[in-house]
């Protein structure tokens, strides 16, 4: 994933129509872990814009500051990250019919190499790092 969408998120819409590869779902979608309450990025879909855009999409459209952070990357380094955060809710990771849990060890993601380590542990604000 690399970002996420957090409690501050108004549910506005700015922020999927804008994404490349479809990874945001609104707030009243089904497969949204946290639905009713806010949109939500899926992991195994987001590419943080890399080949896409300078920076994500996402963030330069959110009107919201603090709506939209970082995350680990989807990386076979934070399977277990991700894999935890499945179990207890805070994703939902799509489940391939012949590969299983779609985590990173199945498909790992692009993400952007500059950002620092802290500012994904801290999940600060995406656009503060631009």
């Amino acid at each position: 994933m690399a970002v996420m969408i957090t409690q501050e998120c108004i549910n506005c819409d700015a922020c999927a129509p804008e994404c490349p590869v479809a990874a945001i779902l609104p707030d009243d979608n089904e497969k949204n872990p946290h639905e009713g309450v806010k949109f939500y990025v899926k992991p195994e879909s987001c590419v943080e814009c890399v080949s896409h855009a300078d920076t994500p999409r996402c963030a330069e459209a959110c009107p919201t500051e603090g709506s939209i952070v970082w995350d680990m990357p989807y990386s076979t380094e934070f399977n277990e990250y991700y894999a935890t955060g499945h179990e207890e809710g805070r994703y939902a990771i799509r489940e391939h019919k012949s590969k299983g849990l779609m985590l990173p060890e199945v498909k790992a993601q692009a993400s952007i190499s500059d950002i620092p380590m802290d500012l994904r542990l801290s999940h600060s604000n995406v656009m503060d790092s631009f």
